[in-house]
Parts: C-alpha cells; structure tokens; sequence
C-alpha cells in the first residue's frame, strides 16, 4: 500500500493506493497532522509514502519525524522539465510548485486531451495544458475564501458575512459573494478560452471551493476530488 501525501496550505491531503485502485483519502488540518499517525495505525501496511509539500520545511521535518518513528521515510516531489507524459516549459522549471505538477500528471493520466487545470482552494491555480501533454503556463489569484476574507480584514463598513450567489445582489454580504465568485470564475472561463478550440478540451476542478465553482462555470467540466493524489499515484516507486 502506498501513503501519498498533499500539504496544502491550509490542509493535509491523504491517500491509500495500491495497484487495485483507491483504498481511501481524508483529510487533516495542518494544526493536527499528528492525526496521520491514526490513519497509518488503521489501515493495511504501507511499503512507501509520496508526497508534494508547499506548506515549508518545518511541516515536513514533523512529517518526517512522524513517519520515522514508524519505520517509514517520505519522498518529496519537486518539479522536473518533463516527466509522466507532462513536458514542463516553466522558464525554470523546478519553481512550478510540486502540487501544481502533481495535478497536471493527474490530469494528463484521467484525460489525455487539452486540458486546464483548476485548484481551488486557499490560492486558486488554472494551468493550461495542451492536447500534447505541454504544460504552457498558468496564473494564481486569491482562492474565494481568502478574497471574502480580505475585503472584511481591508475595508471598514464589508464586514465578513455569509452570502449566497444572487443575480443581481441586493444584500451586501450577497454583493460580496457574488463577487468573488464572479472573479472566480470569470478568471477560470478566461483561461479555458486558450484551449477551448482544441479537440475534447475539459477543465478539470478540485479543491475544497470546487463544489462552489463547479454549477456556475460555462465550459466543459469534470470535478475531481483530489487531482495531486491522482497524480502522485502515478509516479513510480523509482521516482
């Protein structure tokens, strides 16, 4: 069995994989990743750990320690010019963040066509991925909960509030969420147009804002629940 790891921001990703497929994922705050240890003490014996780390050094080294203590040691991805069917033209390639490439292998593995590639949680990452397997590039904007949150901490009179997509809003905290979600999308839609010509070109959505995206966005669309598992389950064990 496989541990593979995604160390967001925010949040620890986990998967269990083996050659028969997915034999769970979960997720942990980073406050509590010690709660791994539950997760590796509950399940079939895992014979390698695989990573993509963007939380820093020190999440790791804790990770590591956790891992070693069970006689386990992690790989951590980086980001190479080309590998997994995925050519990488960053102008260099190893600052492509190691989750951004695990979710285009991802994405080329699920859907061999044009595709972008969404992530959409505390930053919002779209990356264009054309019908040859070349990763061209792509952008990073504020994920939706961080713009709500920044108009309530920036500004004096929109305080953070729930609202609901509307319209036309006539409710601040509506006008608030109907905005960011407005930016949202529109930043994704904008993107997709690069592609759209391209034959079976899909946007491919995870993320933990992606259930909030996915009915509003007019391009083709498939969500995934975790595209940097996808990815890393991918890679092999001499990786």
């Amino acid at each position: 069995m496989d541990l593979l790891l995604d160390v967001g921001n925010t949040r620890l990703k986990w998967g269990l994989h083996d050659a028969a497929g997915w034999h769970g994922q979960g997720a942990l705050p980073l406050a509590a990743v010690d709660g791994l240890a539950d997760v590796l003490a509950g399940g079939a014996p895992v014979r390698r750990v695989l990573g993509a780390n963007v939380a820093g050094a020190a999440l790791g080294a804790r990770l590591d320690t956790l891992l070693a203590a069970r006689g386990l040691a992690a790989g951590w991805i980086g980001a190479p010019r080309e590998g997994f069917g995925v050519r990488n033209t960053y102008l260099d390639p190893s600052r492509l963040g190691a989750d951004r490439w695990a979710a285009l292998v991802g994405a080329r593995a699920l859907h061999g066509r044009a595709a972008l590639v969404v992530t959409s949680g505390t930053a919002t990452t779209a990356d264009v991925l054309d019908g040859d397997g070349v990763f061209q590039g792509g952008v990073i904007l504020p994920g939706l909960e961080l713009m709500r949150r920044s108009l309530a901490s920036d500004t004096a009179q929109l305080t953070f509030a729930d609202g609901r997509f509307e319209a036309t809003p006539r409710r601040t905290a509506d006008a608030i969420a109907t905005g960011c979600l407005h930016a949202q999308l529109g930043a994704i839609e904008r993107m997709f147009r690069l592609i759209a010509a391209e034959d079976g070109a899909l946007c491919l959505l995870n993320g933990g804002a992606a259930a909030s995206l996915a009915p509003h966005l007019e391009c083709p669309l498939r969500v995934v629940p975790n595209l940097v598992l996808e990815g890393l389950a991918r890679m092999p064990d001499e990786f």
